[in-house]
């Protein structure tokens, strides 16, 4: 028999396992990648031992300039311990730059800056291909109390800060990315992953996509961004 215990939940990118205790769960990065609500799927070797030691960097990073976040550890190459954290339904979207369904919604162009940034949510629901909605929605359909959006909408653009910093040390532009939250102990923690499959990520000078929207748009060259990205940052990718 194997002692590999039973997944708590798959996903389109993680498999989640319990953890070693009843405050922790393990997280498996897998190499799936997916875009258009599921209907463009392709496996891309390494991209989960990637974007797991792209999570540990950045989650760690994170910490140390005081955000809390659900991560521990790394456990391996392609596992993370992680704090059980009771998962607010709700993505905080924050962008520097017009990219992404930005641009078809406002018919703004691509790239351009967005100044102050802009942060808006949307609901995780597949079915309903996670549509945006707006504070109110969140506090009368009960997916978190006000201080909690507040905290979240703090942190959120407290990330932006710190991320857009250290990207542009290493000649990248932070376009745009998404964040998930979620409770524990009574507080409000950033939990999910963040890595290139999660945000938008353009070298400073050329412009080139170093991020997901490569797979989005067929351009190629995904896990050989990723790394790249990694290796400007320091990343020991072959652990």
């Amino acid at each position: 028999m194997s002692d590999v215990p039973a997944a708590l939940y798959e996903g389109k990118a993680k498999i989640v396992y319990p953890g070693e205790d009843a405050d922790t769960l393990v997280l498996f990065f897998k190499d799936d990648t997916s875009a258009f609500d599921g209907e463009k799927r392709e496996q891309l070797a390494r991209k989960g031992e990637i974007n797991n030691a792209f999570n540990a960097y950045i989650q760690t990073y994170l910490q140390e300039h005081g955000v809390p976040t659900h991560f521990l550890r790394r456990l391996d190459a392609r596992r993370s311990l992680v704090r059980r954290l009771d998962m607010i339904p709700v993505e905080s979207v924050l962008r520097n730059r017009a990219a992404g369904s930005l641009c078809r919604r406002l018919g703004v162009e691509e790239g351009r800056l967005l100044e102050p940034p802009v942060l808006e949510f949307f609901l995780k629901n597949d079915a309903l291909h996670d549509p945006m909605i707006n504070r109110s929605h969140i506090r009368t359909f009960g997916y978190a109390h006000a201080e909690e959006v507040e905290r979240m909408e703090y942190w959120t653009l407290r990330v932006n800060a710190l991320l857009r910093e250290r990207f542009a040390q290493v000649g990248l532009i932070l376009v745009d990315f998404k964040l998930e939250f979620g409770r524990f102990a009574g507080e409000i923690f950033l939990g999910d992953e963040f890595s290139p499959d999660g945000c938008r990520l353009w070298d400073v000078q050329s412009q080139e996509k170093m991020d997901k929207d490569r797979f989005r748009r067929g351009l190629g060259g995904v896990v050989e961004a990723y790394i790249e990205v990694a290796r400007r940052l320091g990343i020991a990718t072959d652990a």
